[in-house]
């Protein structure tokens, strides 16, 4: 229900409030049953008092429009109808508006959607969606499935798991874990539909309406999203190419007290960076201190291209304040939508109960083909291969950028992970580039979806495991091509300002 009030307009405001209402309830807007806010909520959306909401309701009363029944609130109330009106009674849509939630809102799955549709098309190059490369999956982590199901009869991969996922799997993940500093047991581990679904258990389990998350600022926008969606209010702290500024941290966490700390300290989504050691140090000892729950987000932090990772935040907690999420999507295969939580005990056990509810357990075909992976040595061999295959890409991508990008174009050379993030040449708009791209079939992340606060129209974000190595180098020519004509466009504007006409009185 929309409402507007004119302030300039000489027609108290009760009377526009119930002209508004009214009119919604004639013509079938606001149907029979619907609820209105109620008086002081409404009141504090519009900015005013709220003795105007009630002697508005009153009004709406006075015509018999409304009703108000103990419990119930301010219900629209049904208006009756002559036979004419019921012979020439059609069809029609429901009221979305009114059915859909107001959480429903902020639920955004349109960007994300497209972009998953246009890397599909064969004759669009893609730098947009953070997917592992096709043509270098383990296919060899499927050889053998069919004789192992159908001639060996074993039917466990078809069956229920446990919510937390096979036992025997979790033990597996538990020894990659050990390998990765955290001395974690089967039982600190629950197997999930992606490491994105983490975040939303997450977000139901730990967060009120209210409660305050801090992230990275930029960060990952389905997390940004989710944060939102249950009611959180989302604070970002800015960062370096060192991560996070915890020192900027310490502060909000004395003033604000805020309830999750959100981050992804290893081949950061969308920069690329690495949180130093001394403040992965540090963000443990706030933790500790503030009594601060953090969600550590580790999707790439097996794939490191030069060195060896730093060690996790999860390795360096003792006490239980770290939630390890982590994927086999950015390794193996996107489709097969099978991740991992590592926590203490008492918070698997809260998220297995909410996980119940959402899809029982994740893919039990899934967990079988991973855990058969692991086990055989495949995963472990197939790694390093991924490793070699993904810096060869990131090095043309880089490459191609120093040869053919403007001046004034900044962009960083990450050790590890998906992505390379650039900076564009002053008064170059990510939004006008992105369509200027996609005529030339390329597509990219813009950088405003990765901040809290509007910004990041002058960032984009590029993908480069996805596309095939021979498609890179004509991609990023292409990109640059619509940056350059940007750029022209605007000094020919300089060249030429706009007149200055007078108005005409």
């Amino acid at each position: 229900m929309r409402l507007v009030v004119d302030r300039g307009n000489h027609t108290p405001v009760y009377i526009q409030i119930f002209e508004q209402i009214r009119r919604m309830i004639i013509s079938g807007e606001l149907s029979p049953g619907f609820r209105l806010p109620p008086e002081r909520k409404l009141a504090q959306s519009l900015g005013v008092n709220r003795t105007t909401i009630l002697n508005a309701y009153r009004e709406l009363k006075a015509e018999g429009l409304v009703g108000s029944h103990v419990g119930n609130g301010t219900v629209v109330l049904s208006c009756l109808q002559d036979e004419s009106d019921l012979r020439n009674f059609t069809s029609q849509e429901p009221a979305w508006n009114q059915i859909f939630s107001h959480h429903a809102n902020d639920f955004d799955s349109y960007f994300l959607k497209d972009l998953l549709t246009l890397a599909s098309r064969k004759d669009v190059i893609s730098f947009a969606t953070g997917m592992a490369s096709p043509e270098n999956g383990p296919l060899n982590a499927f050889l053998g499935i069919e004789k192992e199901l159908i001639v060996s009869r074993n039917n466990k991969p078809l069956q229920h798991s446990p919510t937390e996922g096979f036992t025997s799997l979790r033990e597996a993940i538990s020894g990659l874990m050990h390998k990765r500093g955290v001395y974690c047991s089967y039982d600190e581990i629950m197997l999930l539909s992606g490491s994105q679904q983490g975040l939303d258990v997450a977000a139901r389990i730990i967060l009120d309406p209210g409660d305050i998350v801090v992230v990275e600022e930029p960060s990952f926008f389905p997390a940004i999203q989710v944060f939102k969606s249950i009611g959180a209010r989302v604070m970002g702290i800015p960062m370096d190419e060192k991560g996070m500024r915890v020192d900027l941290l310490e502060q909000l966490l004395q003033r604000y007290r805020p309830k999750l700390i959100y981050t992804i300290p290893t081949f950061h989504n969308p920069t690329g960076t690495e949180m130093e050691l001394e403040r992965r140090k540090r963000l443990i000892e706030l933790a500790y201190k503030y009594k601060v729950l953090i969600i550590e987000d580790d999707a790439y932090g097996g794939l490191c291209y030069e060195g060896h990772s730093l060690p996790l935040l999860k390795a360096m907690d003792n006490d239980g304040y770290v939630i390890y999420l982590s994927t086999f999507s950015k390794t193996v295969y996107s489709g097969l939508r099978l991740g991992w939580m590592t926590a203490h005990k008492k918070v698997i056990k809260k998220f297995a109960a909410a996980k119940q509810i959402m899809d029982l357990h994740s893919s039990s075909l899934s967990q079988w083909i991973i855990e058969q992976f692991i086990r055989s040595g495949g995963l472990e061999a197939h790694i390093p291969r991924l490793c070699k295959d993904y810096r060869e890409k990131r090095n043309a991508m880089y490459d191609a950028l120093t040869k053919n990008a403007p001046a004034d174009l900044l962009w960083n050379m990450p050790r590890g992970g998906y992505y390379i993030w650039c900076k564009l040449p002053c008064g170059v708009s990510a939004s006008k580039l992105i369509i200027r791209a996609a005529e030339r079939k390329v597509v990219f992340v813009p950088g405003t979806p990765f901040f809290t606060s509007g910004q990041g129209d002058d960032f984009i974000r590029l993908n480069f495991t996805f596309e095939e190595l021979k498609d890179i180098t004509d991609g990023i020519q292409r990109l640059c091509a619509a940056m350059k004509e940007l750029i022209d466009e605007q000094n020919h504007c300089d060249v030429y300002p706009a007149l200055e006409i007078n108005p005409i009185v």
